[in-house]
């Protein structure tokens, strides 16, 4: 009889340690993930071009042809 209940109460010790772990983890990623995309700092039209490029949504043609354009207006 003892022994069952110390596998209950340990078996189960372990899933909830894991669980904090899990929500610690869970809940750093979000802020950190929040603090990185809310610098203060908006995103100028050369951020935005150099993203879409990385992403693919445009060929090397059109992203260097559109960051000249940019650079001509500064």
């Amino acid at each position: 009889m003892g022994g069952g209940q110390h596998w209950f109460g340990g078996g189960f010790m372990w899933i909830f340690w894991l669980g904090v772990v899990i929500a610690v983890i869970w809940g750093v990623k979000i802020v950190m993930s929040n603090t990185s995309e809310s610098s203060g700092q908006p995103k100028t039209a050369l951020d935005i071009l150099n993203e879409r490029y990385a992403k693919g949504e445009i060929d090397q043609e059109e992203y260097i042809q559109r960051r000249n354009d940019l650079m001509a207006k500064h």
